[in-house]
C-alpha cells in the first residue's frame, strides 16, 4: 500500500507569524505538473477544454464546433475518443493545427457580426428586422418572441363608449 506523503509548514504562534497559517500540499505522485500543482484543462484555439470528459465533448466548449465537426476532426486525425487528459503531446499539437483550419472563436463572431451590420446597412427586410430587434426568420410575434421583444410594456386599456356618457 502506497503511503501519501505532506510538505508541513511549521505551526508557529500567532503573535510570531503574523497573518500567515501553516498550509500543506501533498507530495506529486508523477504526471502533469510542478509541484503540488496539477494542469486541469488544455488550451485549444484561445479556449481551455475540460480535462475530465472525452475529446468528442470538450471540443464543443469551442465557439464554432459543434458535434457533428468535433466528430469530424476525431475521423479526419483518426484518434479515438478517450479522454481529454489521457492525450499525449503530440496528440494536442495535432489537435491544436486541426481546430486551427477551422473559423473559430472571435473570427466567426467578427464574420457573423459584419454579415449583420451589412444587413443593416443595404435595409434590407433582415436587416430591419435585426435593427429592430424583431424575429428574422418569419415567426409570429402576436404571442412569442419575448427574448427578442424584451419584457411586455404595460398598455392602459381604453374606457367603452356606455361608461363615458354617465
Amino acid at each position: 500500500m502506497a503511503t501519501l506523503s505532506m510538505v508541513s509548514v511549521p505551526i508557529v504562534p500567532l503573535s510570531i507569524r503574523g497573518r500567515s497559517s501553516s498550509v500543506s500540499f501533498p507530495a506529486p505522485k508523477g504526471g502533469i505538473g510542478h509541484g503540488g500543482l496539477r494542469i486541469e484543462c488544455i488550451r485549444i484555439g484561445g479556449v481551455e477544454i475540460p480535462n475530465h470528459k472525452r475529446v468528442e465533448y470538450s471540443l464543443q466548449y469551442i465557439h464554432g464546433i459543434g458535434r457533428s465537426r468535433s466528430r469530424q476532426i476525431l475521423l479526419d486525425l483518426n484518434f479515438d475518443n478517450k479522454i481529454t487528459k489521457d492525450l499525449s503531446e503530440e496528440e494536442v499539437i495535432t489537435l491544436r493545427k486541426e481546430v486551427g483550419k477551422y473559423m473559430i472563436e472571435g473570427d466567426l463572431k467578427r464574420f457573423n457580426r459584419v454579415a449583420i451590420e451589412r444587413l443593416k446597412e443595404i435595409r434590407c427586410y433582415r436587416g430591419i428586422r435585426h435593427k429592430l430587434g424583431l424575429p428574422v426568420r418569419g415567426q409570429r410575434t402576436k404571442n412569442n418572441c419575448r427574448t427578442l421583444k424584451g419584457k411586455r410594456a404595460s398598455v392602459a386599456k381604453k374606457k367603452s363608449p356606455s361608461s363615458q356618457e354617465e
